[in-house]
């Protein structure tokens, strides 16, 4: 029974420090055969997700075949590849991370029973959360629907100490074939974007660690106020990295624990980021649909239009703010936090179109695209969700230029048509967009789509009658 591998099925925990599910195999002296497979949740992620994903896996190969061991690759049902890696390596266990979005939970369990049928040992493991979703309770045993009451009850939560890296994996006597990455064509769908937003991106979990202690030591400190101006660097920057599993949200916690200890002031507001995070897959966990559908039903009979924004889209509203941030989006594959709440009010309230243009949107062009947060941060900014912010609230994007980007650095940094000396930055977001679109850096900046004023007062009044 010694030799008898044990097959781990990796997805979004692309690393080797604090795997709770991988420190188990480990621990049992079994040979451990890791697998990623392209299943049908795979082949469903929007274009710049599935691109960097591409990049999370070909790093962790090669990590792996730093420590001895190989990532072996297939594509197609799961549930039939991992039958067929059972009969062609003799395994008879089965462990993975679990997922907490319905999609995955659905293919979860349903593989997890016909593993079982099989006699194999299925078993899952705390995956990318702090707290599972079912051990955070209310007085009354519920699920939190408010953040900060959930903040209260979390804060003081002892957690154990991040697990350390695994240095070796003992391998099978024969390894079972493996697809070439390349094959995937997990870069296809982004086409000549790839080569600008690959400027910009952070891949592997060395790489995530750094980014964590460059953070805590030189950031941190001033983070609660500084993290709102988008043309300073004044952010972790992890959301990439946590979407892959390339660090822990532990390993995020005990540092912003540290800092705190150490203090540096601006630390609680980052362990609460943190812990915004957990409340989005704690709210998709118990309230599945708030991934497709409006959280709050009362919100079923708005007045949203569904039109396709194509304007919005392409970071051409008339709108400074909006199309900086869109813009960033396209340059680098991310957009700062600050930026997302205006472009996500502007869309849902001065164009008063429906939330979902907006979060299928973000699901095809960013590469820190997340399932809960981006379900949630969409319903939020909308209205319509738990927590939310009050519809009326309505983020004015000049007010919100004058205030938080006074000198114009952001504005400058990707909007090309408003400056004679245009930045690298704002000239590549030319190369990044699909050809398609027929824009250039001499073309006119548009006028806005609609006024804010005015934008502001129809949105009002269709929430009046909605109310």
């Amino acid at each position: 029974m010694t030799q008898t591998p044990i097959i781990f099925w990796f997805r979004r925990d692309l690393r080797l420090g604090d795997h709770p599910g991988l420190s188990d195999a480990v621990a049992t002296g079994r040979p451990v055969i890791p697998v990623y497979i392209h299943d049908e949740l795979v082949d469903s992620l929007g274009a710049a997700p599935k691109w960097r994903l591409g990049l999370a896996i070909d790093h962790f190969a090669a990590s792996l075949e730093g420590i001895g061991s190989r990532l072996i690759l297939r594509r197609g049902n799961p549930l039939q590849l991992l039958r067929d890696l059972v009969a062609e390596t003799g395994a008879n266990a089965v462990h993975w991370s679990r997922s907490y979005d319905p999609d995955a939970i659905a293919r979860d369990k349903h593989i997890k029973a016909s593993l079982k049928e099989d006699g194999i040992n299925a078993q899952s493991h705390p995956g990318h959360l702090l707290f599972e979703p079912w051990n955070v309770k209310t007085k009354t045993g519920g699920f939190y629907k408010v953040f900060t009451p959930m903040w209260k009850a979390v804060r003081a939560s002892t957690l154990a100490p991040a697990l350390p890296m695994i240095k070796h994996l003992k391998a099978p006597d024969k390894w079972p074939d493996s697809d070439r990455l390349e094959t995937w064509g997990m870069a296809d769908a982004m086409q000549r974007g790839a080569a600008i937003v690959a400027k910009h991106v952070c891949v592997g979990e060395a790489a995530a660690h750094t980014r964590l202690a460059s953070f805590i030591a030189d950031k941190v400190s001033s983070y609660a106020e500084a993290r709102n101006f988008p043309a300073a660097d004044n952010t972790s920057r992890l959301s990439e990295n946590l979407t892959y599993g390339e660090i822990s949200a532990r390993h995020c916690w005990h540092a912003g624990w540290q800092a705190i200890h150490d203090g540096k002031a601006g630390a609680e507001t980052f362990l609460k980021e943190l812990v915004w995070r957990e409340f989005a897959y704690h709210l998709v966990y118990h309230t599945p649909w708030i991934v497709s559908a409006n959280w709050n039903k009362d919100w079923d009979g708005f007045p949203w239009k569904t039109e396709e924004a194509s304007r919005w889209k392409q970071g051409r509203t008339g709108v400074q703010m909006v199309d900086a941030a869109m813009r960033e989006m396209y340059v680098t594959g991310t957009m700062h936090n600050r930026g997302r709440m205006i472009v996500a009010s502007y869309l849902t309230k001065h164009m008063m179109t429906h939330w979902k243009v907006g979060l299928d949107w973000f699901a095809d062009c960013l590469i820190d695209w997340d399932p809960a947060s981006n379900a949630m941060g969409w319903q939020w900014a909308a209205g319509s969700g738990p927590d939310a912010a009050p519809y009326f609230r309505i983020f004015n994007p000049d007010t919100q230029a004058e205030k938080f980007d006074k000198d114009a650095e952001y504005r400058a940094r990707f909007v090309a048509e408003l400056y004679s000396n245009q930045k690298q930055t704002a000239q590549d977001y030319f190369d990044a967009i699909p050809r398609r679109w027929n824009l250039k850096p001499d073309d006119a900046y548009p006028d806005p789509i609609v006024p804010l004023a005015l934008g502001r007062q129809a949105a009002l009044d269709a929430y009046a009658q909605n109310k």
